[in-house]
């Protein structure tokens, strides 16, 4: 059975890529990664889930066909959680300052969540949530 899952993503320059994402609060496995030049492994949350992150001409050799442009579409919404308010606003402080778009602005959302939504430099859409449970509609 499955016991890991990561994500691949391309980026066009792995050194911003790296950078942006340091300023943010994520960290890197550099024992991971291959040619330090071209592929860097970002890992997230508690879980340390890995995304890969892959210069565009070897994301490409991989998948076998071309590279979304994020610029006129998304290919997936990758979504973070947040243990607070408060985290939601600094996370989309601190992306505003390295350089990514915040796109949605942190806002209540259907009454118990509580999100921002951004991209990176490469385009790729991220969401920060923080889910206050206690006050989710009953099913």
């Amino acid at each position: 059975m499955t016991k890991d899952i990561w994500f691949n993503l391309p980026v066009k320059d792995i050194k911003r890529s790296k950078d942006f994402f340091t300023k943010i609060g994520f960290t890197f496995n550099e024992q991971f990664g291959g040619n330090p030049d071209i592929s860097a492994c970002l890992l997230a949350g508690d879980k340390n889930i890995v995304f890969m992150l892959f210069e565009q001409s070897a994301f490409k050799g991989f998948v076998g066909n071309e590279v979304t442009d994020t610029s006129k579409s998304s290919e997936l919404l990758i979504s973070i959680s947040a243990e607070s308010r408060a985290e939601v606003d600094e996370l989309a402080k601190k992306v505003a300052d390295a350089g990514g778009n915040v796109f949605s602005k942190p806002a209540d959302n259907q009454g118990w969540m509580y999100g921002c939504a951004f991209a990176d430099p490469d385009g790729h859409r991220w969401n920060s949530l923080f889910m206050d449970m206690s006050k989710m509609p009953k099913m």
